[in-house]
Protein backbone atom coordinates (compact mmCIF):
# COMPACT_ATOMS: atom_id res chain seq x y z
CA UNK A 1 0.00 0.00 0.00
CA UNK A 2 1.61 3.62 -1.10
CA UNK A 3 1.83 6.18 1.26
CA UNK A 4 0.12 8.51 -0.86
CA UNK A 5 -2.22 7.75 -3.97
CA UNK A 6 -3.76 9.77 -6.08
CA UNK A 7 -6.53 8.44 -8.14
CA UNK A 8 -7.56 9.63 -11.60
CA UNK A 9 -8.43 13.46 -10.41
CA UNK A 10 -10.21 15.62 -11.81
CA UNK A 11 -9.51 19.64 -10.84
CA UNK A 12 -11.67 22.82 -11.74
CA UNK A 13 -10.77 26.64 -11.05
CA UNK A 14 -14.39 27.48 -11.67
CA UNK A 15 -15.47 26.19 -15.09
CA UNK A 16 -12.06 26.07 -16.15
CA UNK A 17 -10.36 22.56 -16.01
CA UNK A 18 -6.90 22.58 -14.99
CA UNK A 19 -6.07 19.03 -14.23
CA UNK A 20 -7.43 16.02 -16.26
CA UNK A 21 -7.78 12.30 -14.75
CA UNK A 22 -4.76 12.20 -12.87
CA UNK A 23 -2.94 9.48 -10.51
CA UNK A 24 0.30 9.16 -8.96
CA UNK A 25 1.45 6.94 -6.15
CA UNK A 26 4.38 7.91 -3.56
CA UNK A 27 5.88 5.01 -1.67
CA UNK A 28 6.74 5.14 2.08
CA UNK A 29 10.58 6.60 2.60
CA UNK A 30 10.56 8.02 -1.02
CA UNK A 31 11.64 11.39 -2.68
CA UNK A 32 9.13 12.31 -5.55
CA UNK A 33 9.65 14.98 -7.92
CA UNK A 34 6.96 16.63 -10.05
CA UNK A 35 8.37 18.32 -12.71
CA UNK A 36 6.91 20.72 -15.22
CA UNK A 37 6.48 24.01 -16.83
CA UNK A 38 4.71 27.25 -15.32
CA UNK A 39 0.57 26.52 -15.37
CA UNK A 40 1.13 22.65 -15.88
CA UNK A 41 -0.96 22.16 -12.53
CA UNK A 42 1.90 21.37 -10.40
CA UNK A 43 1.02 23.37 -7.28
CA UNK A 44 -2.86 22.81 -8.21
CA UNK A 45 -2.10 19.35 -7.20
CA UNK A 46 -0.25 19.70 -3.96
CA UNK A 47 -3.25 21.70 -3.04
CA UNK A 48 -5.52 19.69 -3.55
CA UNK A 49 -3.72 16.97 -1.72
CA UNK A 50 -3.48 19.14 1.45
CA UNK A 51 -7.16 20.30 1.15
CA UNK A 52 -7.35 23.80 0.35
CA UNK A 53 -8.68 22.75 -3.25
CA UNK A 54 -11.49 19.79 -3.85
CA UNK A 55 -11.01 17.28 -7.00
CA UNK A 56 -14.40 17.55 -8.96
CA UNK A 57 -13.71 13.81 -9.56
CA UNK A 58 -11.25 10.88 -8.23
CA UNK A 59 -10.11 9.86 -4.86
CA UNK A 60 -6.73 10.67 -2.63
CA UNK A 61 -5.48 8.09 -0.13
CA UNK A 62 -2.94 8.54 2.55
CA UNK A 63 -2.10 5.79 4.48
CA UNK A 64 -5.03 3.63 2.98
CA UNK A 65 -7.62 6.40 3.84
CA UNK A 66 -9.60 8.37 1.69
CA UNK A 67 -8.94 12.04 2.22
CA UNK A 68 -10.55 14.41 -0.64
CA UNK A 69 -12.87 16.39 0.94
CA UNK A 70 -11.18 16.28 4.22
CA UNK A 71 -10.33 19.70 5.62
CA UNK A 72 -6.97 21.33 5.52
CA UNK A 73 -6.66 20.93 9.17
CA UNK A 74 -7.45 17.35 9.65
CA UNK A 75 -5.23 16.47 6.58
CA UNK A 76 -2.45 18.07 8.25
CA UNK A 77 -3.19 15.59 12.06
CA UNK A 78 -3.24 12.42 8.83
CA UNK A 79 0.43 13.72 8.62
CA UNK A 80 0.85 15.48 5.62
CA UNK A 81 2.94 18.75 5.60
CA UNK A 82 2.58 21.35 2.65
CA UNK A 83 5.26 23.92 2.42
CA UNK A 84 3.98 26.07 -0.29
CA UNK A 85 5.09 28.34 -3.22
CA UNK A 86 6.74 31.98 -1.57
CA UNK A 87 7.63 30.74 1.91
CA UNK A 88 4.21 32.67 3.34
CA UNK A 89 5.71 33.46 7.31
CA UNK A 90 4.42 35.26 9.46
CA UNK A 91 6.89 38.46 9.25
CA UNK A 92 6.34 40.38 12.23
CA UNK A 93 7.29 37.17 14.10
CA UNK A 94 10.49 36.37 15.08
CA UNK A 95 11.75 33.10 13.91
CA UNK A 96 11.45 31.40 16.80
CA UNK A 97 7.75 31.87 16.98
CA UNK A 98 7.38 31.35 13.51
CA UNK A 99 8.26 27.82 13.91
CA UNK A 100 6.44 27.24 16.75
CA UNK A 101 2.95 28.18 14.86
CA UNK A 102 4.19 24.71 12.70
CA UNK A 103 3.30 22.56 15.66
CA UNK A 104 -0.38 23.58 16.29
CA UNK A 105 -1.87 20.09 15.97
CA UNK A 106 -2.49 17.82 18.05
CA UNK A 107 -0.52 15.12 17.27
CA UNK A 108 2.81 17.78 16.86
CA UNK A 109 1.92 20.34 20.34
CA UNK A 110 3.16 17.89 22.81
CA UNK A 111 6.51 17.46 21.39
CA UNK A 112 7.31 21.16 20.27
CA UNK A 113 9.97 21.30 22.32
CA UNK A 114 11.72 18.32 21.36
CA UNK A 115 10.92 19.07 17.39
CA UNK A 116 12.32 22.39 17.48
CA UNK A 117 16.05 20.80 18.94
CA UNK A 118 15.52 18.60 16.12
CA UNK A 119 14.77 21.69 13.67
CA UNK A 120 17.77 23.55 14.66
CA UNK A 121 19.96 20.31 14.41
CA UNK A 122 19.27 20.51 11.26
CA UNK A 123 19.08 24.03 10.13
CA UNK A 124 21.46 25.61 12.71
CA UNK A 125 21.02 29.08 10.99
CA UNK A 126 17.62 29.11 12.32
CA UNK A 127 18.97 28.97 15.85
CA UNK A 128 21.44 31.84 15.69
CA UNK A 129 18.21 33.86 14.10
CA UNK A 130 15.47 32.34 16.32
CA UNK A 131 14.87 36.31 18.02
CA UNK A 132 14.82 37.79 14.42
CA UNK A 133 11.86 38.61 12.72
CA UNK A 134 10.96 37.15 9.98
CA UNK A 135 11.39 40.11 7.46
CA UNK A 136 15.05 40.83 8.15
CA UNK A 137 16.21 37.01 6.96
CA UNK A 138 17.78 36.43 3.67
CA UNK A 139 15.68 35.01 1.03
CA UNK A 140 17.73 31.70 1.54
CA UNK A 141 17.19 32.04 5.64
CA UNK A 142 13.22 32.61 5.10
CA UNK A 143 12.88 29.87 3.31
CA UNK A 144 15.09 27.37 5.42
CA UNK A 145 12.11 29.21 8.02
CA UNK A 146 9.45 27.47 5.96
CA UNK A 147 11.10 24.35 5.93
CA UNK A 148 11.47 24.19 9.59
CA UNK A 149 8.13 25.14 10.26
CA UNK A 150 6.49 22.38 8.01
CA UNK A 151 8.63 19.88 9.79
CA UNK A 152 7.44 21.28 13.41
CA UNK A 153 3.80 19.33 12.67
CA UNK A 154 6.23 16.05 12.85
CA UNK A 155 4.79 14.77 9.31
CA UNK A 156 5.01 11.94 7.45
CA UNK A 157 5.18 13.38 3.98
CA UNK A 158 6.29 16.37 3.67
CA UNK A 159 5.15 18.25 0.01
CA UNK A 160 7.12 21.17 -0.69
CA UNK A 161 6.17 23.57 -3.80
CA UNK A 162 9.32 25.41 -6.10
CA UNK A 163 11.70 25.69 -2.54
CA UNK A 164 14.45 27.36 -5.10
CA UNK A 165 12.25 30.07 -6.12
CA UNK A 166 14.11 33.13 -6.24
CA UNK A 167 17.26 31.49 -4.59
CA UNK A 168 21.05 32.51 -5.51
CA UNK A 169 22.44 29.15 -6.91
CA UNK A 170 24.84 28.55 -3.89
CA UNK A 171 21.36 29.15 -1.61
CA UNK A 172 19.49 26.46 -3.99
CA UNK A 173 22.18 23.84 -3.11
CA UNK A 174 21.58 24.46 0.07
CA UNK A 175 18.29 23.77 -0.13
CA UNK A 176 18.41 20.66 -2.06
CA UNK A 177 20.63 19.08 0.72
CA UNK A 178 18.36 20.19 3.00
CA UNK A 179 15.78 18.04 1.49
CA UNK A 180 18.26 15.26 1.17
CA UNK A 181 18.51 15.46 4.65
CA UNK A 182 14.60 15.00 5.65
CA UNK A 183 14.60 12.68 3.85
CA UNK A 184 17.62 10.49 4.77
CA UNK A 185 16.01 11.17 8.25
CA UNK A 186 12.66 9.05 7.21
CA UNK A 187 10.46 11.86 6.36
CA UNK A 188 8.62 10.92 3.06
CA UNK A 189 9.24 14.41 0.84
CA UNK A 190 7.19 14.89 -2.51
CA UNK A 191 9.10 17.73 -4.26
CA UNK A 192 7.37 19.98 -6.91
CA UNK A 193 10.22 22.09 -8.60
CA UNK A 194 11.43 23.64 -11.89
CA UNK A 195 15.21 22.97 -11.18
CA UNK A 196 14.76 19.80 -13.10
CA UNK A 197 18.40 18.83 -12.64
CA UNK A 198 18.31 19.34 -8.87
CA UNK A 199 15.09 17.57 -8.26
CA UNK A 200 15.53 14.77 -10.10
CA UNK A 201 19.27 13.93 -9.25
CA UNK A 202 18.16 13.74 -5.22
CA UNK A 203 14.63 11.59 -6.26
CA UNK A 204 13.81 8.50 -6.54
CA UNK A 205 11.08 8.80 -9.02
CA UNK A 206 9.11 11.33 -10.75
CA UNK A 207 6.44 12.46 -12.79
CA UNK A 208 6.16 14.90 -15.52
CA UNK A 209 3.12 17.44 -15.96
CA UNK A 210 2.31 18.88 -19.11
CA UNK A 211 -1.39 21.20 -19.24
CA UNK A 212 -2.87 19.68 -16.64
CA UNK A 213 -2.07 15.85 -17.00
CA UNK A 214 0.48 13.29 -16.43
CA UNK A 215 2.71 12.78 -19.70
CA UNK A 216 5.68 10.57 -18.25
CA UNK A 217 6.60 9.02 -14.81
CA UNK A 218 9.87 6.92 -13.81
CA UNK A 219 12.81 6.44 -11.83
CA UNK A 220 14.38 9.92 -11.64
CA UNK A 221 17.65 8.89 -13.19
CA UNK A 222 16.26 7.26 -16.63
CA UNK A 223 14.03 10.87 -16.83
CA UNK A 224 17.04 12.91 -16.38
CA UNK A 225 18.41 10.82 -19.25
CA UNK A 226 14.89 11.10 -21.46
CA UNK A 227 15.47 13.08 -24.63
CA UNK A 228 12.08 14.62 -24.27
CA UNK A 229 13.43 16.16 -20.70
CA UNK A 230 16.80 16.96 -22.13
CA UNK A 231 15.52 19.46 -24.70
CA UNK A 232 12.00 20.29 -22.86
CA UNK A 233 13.20 21.20 -19.16
CA UNK A 234 17.24 21.25 -19.27
CA UNK A 235 18.31 22.93 -22.35
CA UNK A 236 20.38 20.68 -23.99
Amino acid sequence: MALLEVKDIDIFYGDVQVVFGLSLKVEEGEVVSIIGGNGAGKSTLLKTISGLLQPARGEIFFNGAAIQGAPPEEIVEAGIGHIPEGRRLFTLMNVKDNLIVGAYNHHARPHVNKTIDEVYALLPRLRERESQLALTLSGGEQQMVAVGRGLMAKPKLLMLDEPSLGLAPILIKDIFETVRKIADQGTTVLLVEQDVKHSLSLSDRGYVMEHGRMAMEGPAKQLLEDPHIKTAYLGM
